[in-house]
């Protein structure tokens, strides 16, 4: 579930007059997934606060690092009984008894889904609709006399065996992670009452019953659910993935005409007598569901991103197999249009503010396009002038993505390739490189391979590769392809603005650059000068 549509609230104190306690929690966004965490440590081990700590952040650094073909729920498992198996032969070397000893309360969101399990008698509750439910279950022995002697806890024997389980969750639920310091002061009703109000007031209220001298530790997270997944809801459909598709099938009164991508999952279409481009889930999608997510967040984009600078899309309500559809463009993409000539300099201008606003506006939607080039940008005619059209909402990714699958390496910043993160400044090297070729047909660095560690030397200005180019222009363009991240342009905005206002851009040359390069009249001026000072002392050194 993404951050827009979940808020999260974590809180601890102390028992009694006690500075710190036993108690440890985290709660944590990680990728696409929601992470929260309490651990209580057992009291009358001595090292329960380390175990409470430890079991804490082991868990949240190994879902951080997962194996993405890891399911959730056997990541759960498998990183309880390692956890388990560490803190427990540790404990035998050191005390030759159990020490580090914690009990635990994992809740894992992922979309619309919640992935959980305890160990131990910390609690997970869930709120609808008004009515607490306790969906953990209490690991304590149950015979008289017995009450509250825990069964199973991390640490306290070789073998551990959490309670798991998973629900689906809706839009204003409310989840509850706790230890039993809070729920032995309040009961279910209360905790109902002042869910709401979040995870601080919870225990604060807890403590003011007890007049502020709590009996044990007490913690609590409260998770918010303030809307639906709605790219989690697109997943979880039950409809068709063809594995093939042939000219002249129809599909929702779509009539596939012709493969456009030579791996046949994209089609153009016939319907009631219009044109349209149908896109399919991969086949890799039947049995990967991470090819499966990353499509679904492709239709998704799709079907929300509506203007101007994309082809209409939508994902239709009723279909039957997943595609989405996009309107049928004229004309042919932008690299294939430069392998017959260069665009002019008007429309290389036209182009860079189409590609700049494009990318302002992905910014409400905290993405980036990902993988700026000729390929995916269409151009056509209307009215004698070019239109430009952006496709491929498959790599388009979140802002600041650290992902290094995204983008092309020919168009990929240099600070990509060392791991940095998506971001403004990374795009608008991608559009300056785009922009570079439309006048040159020619990469600024240089093609780059899949694979390659490039090195990136000073560019040739485009200038001398196209005599056309204004100098304003060539400025514009090598500041945008900068290799120094700090001499680059840091935002659209700043870009924008001086491809909007030719006469306030000021000379940009590389930092090699020569001196009567940058500056040839002042150059030329100071030698006249001085060729004529020379010549006059020359003069005057003869007269004598």
């Amino acid at each position: 579930m993404s951050k827009q549509t979940i808020k999260t609230s974590g809180f601890t104190l102390a028992k009694g007059k006690e500075l710190t306690g036993d108690d440890y929690f985290d709660v944590k966004t990680i990728d696409n997934l929601t992470i929260a965490i309490v651990c209580d440590g057992v009291g009358s081990a001595d090292e329960g606060a380390e175990a409470a700590k430890r079991v804490t952040k082991y868990l949240m650094t190994n879902f951080k690092n997962r194996p993405m073909a890891w399911s959730i729920e056997k990541s759960i498992k498998k990183f309880i009984h390692s956890i388990n198996d560490i803190l427990y032969k540790e404990s035998m070397i050191n005390y030759e008894r159990p020490e580090l000893v914690t009990t635990l309360t994992i809740a894992i969101i992922e979309g619309n889904r919640l992935y959980a399990a305890n160990v131990g008698d910390s609690r997970i509750y869930l709120q609808r609709n008004g009515i607490m439910s306790q969906l953990s279950h209490d690991q304590v022995m149950e015979e008289e006399g017995y009450d509250g002697v825990l069964t199973q806890a991390i640490g306290i024997d070789q073998s551990v065996s959490p309670y798991y389980f998973e629900n689906i969750i809706n839009a204003k639920d409310k989840i509850l992670l706790c230890s039993d310091g809070l729920y032995t002061v309040m009961d279910d009703d209360l905790l109902s009452q002042k869910i709401d109000f979040g995870a601080h007031n919870i225990i604060k209220r807890a403590s003011k019953m007890m007049n502020d001298d709590l009996p044990d530790d007490t913690t609590a997270i409260v998770i918010d659910i303030l809307g639906v997944d709605k790219v989690a809801q697109m997943k979880e459909q039950d409809i068709i993935i063809p594995e093939k598709l042939d000219v002249g099938m129809v599909i929702d009164g779509y009539k596939l005409t012709k493969s456009l991508i030579q791996n046949n999952r994209t089609w153009l279409c016939v319907n009631k007598g219009k044109n349209y481009v149908l896109k399919f889930a991969p086949l890799e999608a039947i049995d990967d569901p991470i090819v499966l997510d990353l499509y679904v967040k492709e239709a998704w984009n799709s079907n929300r991103l509506k203007a101007g600078f994309f082809p209409k899309a939508v994902v239709p309500k009723n279909r039957t197999h997943r595609y989405y559809v996009m309107k049928a463009l004229d004309g042919v993409d932008l690299k294939t249009h430069l392998k017959k000539r260069n665009l002019s300099v008007d429309d290389t201008v036209n182009l860079a503010k189409m590609l700049l606003k494009m990318s302002q506006y992905l910014l409400k939607f905290d993405l980036v396009h990902g993988d700026i080039k000729p390929e995916n940008i269409m151009i056509s005619e209307r009215d004698g002038k070019h239109i430009f059209k952006v496709i491929d909402f498959g790599s388009m990714t979140e802002l600041y993505s650290i992902s290094s699958s995204a983008g092309t390496p020919s168009y990929l910043a240099p600070e990509r390739f060392t791991g940095a993160s998506i971001n403004e400044g990374s795009e608008i090297f991608s559009i300056g490189v785009t922009l570079y070729e439309a006048l040159s047909e020619k990469f600024p660095y240089g093609e780059i391979e899949p694979f390659q560690q490039p090195t990136f030397k000073s560019p040739k200005s485009p200038q001398k590769e196209n005599g056309n180019i204004p100098p304003w222009l060539n400025s514009i363009i090598l500041r945008a392809i900068e290799k120094d991240t700090t001499l680059r342009y840091q935002n659209y905005s700043e870009m924008l603005f001086e491809i909007s206002n030719p006469n306030k851009v000021k000379p940009y040359f590389d930092k090699k650059t020569t001196l009567i390069e940058r500056k040839p009249i002042a150059v030329y001026r100071a030698l006249f000068t001085i060729s004529f000072l020379v010549n006059l002392i020359l003069v005057v050194l003869l007269l004598r």
